[in-house]
């Protein structure tokens, strides 16, 4: 293939216990995907649930046991972090049932969908888009993978986020509004899910801003560790 410029890098991220990695193809993600965050937003009850994109190349991958360094972008003062479970699909499907959904995961990881609150504010006031404070560069920094066959499947288990060494989000998978099966459902009825795909499946309340020098360290239900600098 003769390409006019050299094609962007494959974006992907580490497997927990092999030297394969799982290459992204894009990045969905669920909105207020918990009650307490939900209400803290404004909103309340088990509202149908919406999504919105990242592109692929906001991934910041990290390897087991490492720190990344997560930029603080351009253009907000009010960077938010959200901890959130990360499904990677490896079959795809349209139109998944809840109970085909567990067949189509390879596997999990703890993510951060990192958000300039103040710009998504401003575009909701609006109506326009969210782009601009979701679709960020280095917004979506992402530990490394722990297959299903590994695991098993995670329907429960406690997400936590520490900011310097303080909790600030603390809850419970259990305590999603649509659960994991569910959010493969109703996102394959609008788009056709592919492998590779992965998809953020919504934070807990205590969402909050940061700034340069803070360090965030991400937990989820046993997987490996997150930790990420903003810089």
């Amino acid at each position: 293939m003769n390409y006019v410029l050299p094609p962007s890098p494959i974006v992907s991220l580490a497997i927990q216990g092999t030297d394969q990695r799982f290459p992204v193809r894009r990045v969905y993600c669920v909105g207020r995907n918990y009650v307490e965050h939900a209400v803290e937003m404004g909103f309340t009850g088990r509202e149908p649930p919406f999504f919105f994109l990242k592109p692929a190349d906001a991934v910041l991958p990290a390897a087991a046991g490492a720190a990344v360094d997560a930029a603080y972008p351009t253009l907000t003062k009010n960077y938010h972090h959200e901890v959130e479970l990360v499904v990677a699909i490896h079959k795809g499907g349209k139109n998944i049932s809840a109970a085909d959904a567990p067949s189509h995961i390879f596997g999990y990881a703890v993510g951060l969908d990192m958000t300039r609150r103040d710009l998504q504010g401003e575009c909701k006031k609006q109506g326009r888009p969210w782009e601009i404070g979701k679709a960020v560069d280095q917004s979506a920094p992402i530990g490394p993978i722990t297959p299903k066959t590994v695991c098993g499947e995670i329907t429960s288990g406690a997400i936590e986020l520490t900011v310097n060494g303080k909790t600030t989000q603390k809850s419970d998978i259990v305590k999603l509004i649509w659960n994991i099966n569910e959010v493969i459902e109703h996102l394959s009825a609008a788009w056709e899910l592919q492998p590779g795909d992965i998809i953020m499946t919504g934070t807990p309340e205590g969402v909050a801003a940061v700034v340069t020098g803070d360090t965030m360290v991400a937990t989820c239900a046993g997987l490996e560790t997150l930790t990420a600098r903003v810089v």
